[in-house]
């Protein structure tokens, strides 16, 4: 207060004195009210330091989660009805072939553990949960959903190099569509998203500056994606391999926060020991995309060339083998448009495909699958949240194609 007084200006030769006097009071009223403001964030801030959750370590420890419910229908058979990738032929029994229900199971939970020095590097912990790991046997049926494990990770970030241990998606498709339709299982999944949650050691090395440049390397724990028991279990093909898969990838980002932009190259390769004496490869080259085109309008996609690619999520429309015990080849990808006129609406479109080598597959098999989808979110106020989307899927087989309509609509709160 002394220094903005004496930096007051001085009576000029003619003014009054109760003017200089006027002058004073005024900037000692404002600095008293400065004071008071500064002391009441203060006090702000102390009390959400008191009331924030600390972990053990001493960390800080917060939690996330979005309570989701869905209603939904279907026009045919599909191979999971609140959440279907692939359109399955009618059946003959005189049973009507679509249907509607309501769920809740895409609800998800998450902590999020961080520091900011750990090592000498930011650290950040985290663990994301759903209730999309299936149903009890019993006349509950989705009312009684399974919790599931999604991701779990510990990640070290220094100045250039990043460090991620834990369960993630793969390096080089570790891109989704936006949707609240397609939460437990993602949109496009055997329709060009390649997406399992799989554990990984993973490296990543950056040049900073205006245009980022990163480099990554990834080791996978092997997997086929192939039905296990519900308590013991059996090494699949790709365990028995014994060796990880390995994924390498190429980004450049640049811009900042939702202006972001990044767009990648990958590779992946694993090996296949589905039987005595035989060694196959799953291989894939991946490209992928997240653009702002505008401050209102984002475009992201992904595509993959490749076989095998089943076991990282659908690929081959979940197809592994084919005729003679071949490793299955195909390509796919999807792209989506999102379009926010507002922060509080969000309004999108998508396609995406999946088409396997026709020569590879059984006279049963499905020769490709397609999806286009429309959707619209709206965050009305507070922590509501209500969606709508609507998905045609097309899978083809060798006889004819066969066409699924769903519609979901859904409506929760986020915290």
């Amino acid at each position: 207060m002394a220094f903005v007084i004496a930096c007051a200006p001085l009576p000029l030769a003619g003014q009054r004195p109760d003017s200089t006097k006027a002058v004073l009071d005024s900037l000692a009223a404002r600095v008293e009210r400065a004071e008071e403001t500064i002391e009441l964030l203060r006090q702000q801030l102390a009390a959400q330091s008191e009331s924030a959750v600390k972990a053990k370590s001493g960390m800080t420890l917060e939690f996330n989660g979005r309570i989701l419910m869905s209603a939904f229908a279907n026009t045919r058979r599909t191979n999971n009805v609140d959440v279907p990738t692939t359109v399955r032929a009618d059946t003959a029994n005189g049973l009507p072939d679509g249907g509607a229900g309501i769920e809740i199971r895409q609800t998800t939970l998450g902590i999020a553990l961080t520091s900011p020095n750990v090592l000498g590097a930011q650290f950040l912990g985290d663990l994301d949960l759903d209730f999309f790991g299936g149903q009890v046997s019993s006349i509950g049926g989705r009312t009684m959903p399974l919790l599931r494990l999604r991701t779990a990770r510990a990640i070290l970030t220094w100045p250039r190099v990043e460090l991620l241990l834990g369960q993630e998606q793969p390096l080089v498709s570790n891109l989704n569509p936006v949707s609240l339709a397609g939460v437990g299982t993602p949109d496009f999944t055997a329709a060009g998203n390649l997406w399992y949650w799989i554990p990984q050691a993973r490296v990543t090395v950056e040049r900073r500056g205006t245009v980022r440049v990163g480099v990554s390397g990834a080791i996978l724990a092997p997997m086929t994606g192939e039905t296990v028991g519900t308590f013991d279990t059996d090494f699949d093909a790709a365990e028995r391999s014994r060796r990880p898969y390995f994924e390498g990838r190429l980004r450049i980002r640049w811009g900042k926060d939702d202006e972001q932009a990044e767009v990648g190259i990958g590779m992946h390769h694993g090996w296949l020991a589905p039987a005595r004496d035989s060694m196959l490869s799953n291989h894939a080259v991946t490209a992928d995309a997240s653009i702002p085109i505008s401050k209102h309008v984002e475009f992201r996609g992904e595509a993959f060339t490749g076989c095998g690619m089943r076991v990282l999520g659908g690929g081959q429309v979940g197809q592994l083998y084919g005729k003679g015990g071949v490793v299955v080849r195909g390509s796919g990808g999807w792209g989506q448009v999102n379009v926010k006129p507002t922060t509080r609406v969000l309004l999108g479109a998508g396609y995406g495909f999946d088409d396997p080598k026709d020569a590879d597959l059984p006279a049963t098999g499905r020769m490709k699958n397609v999806t286009s989808e429309l959707h619209a979110i709206v965050h009305p106020g507070g922590p509501l949240v209500f969606s709508l989307e609507w998905r045609r899927t097309t899978t083809t087989y060798a006889t004819r194609s066969w066409s699924n309509d769903h519609l979901n609509f859904g409506a929760g709160f986020e915290f």
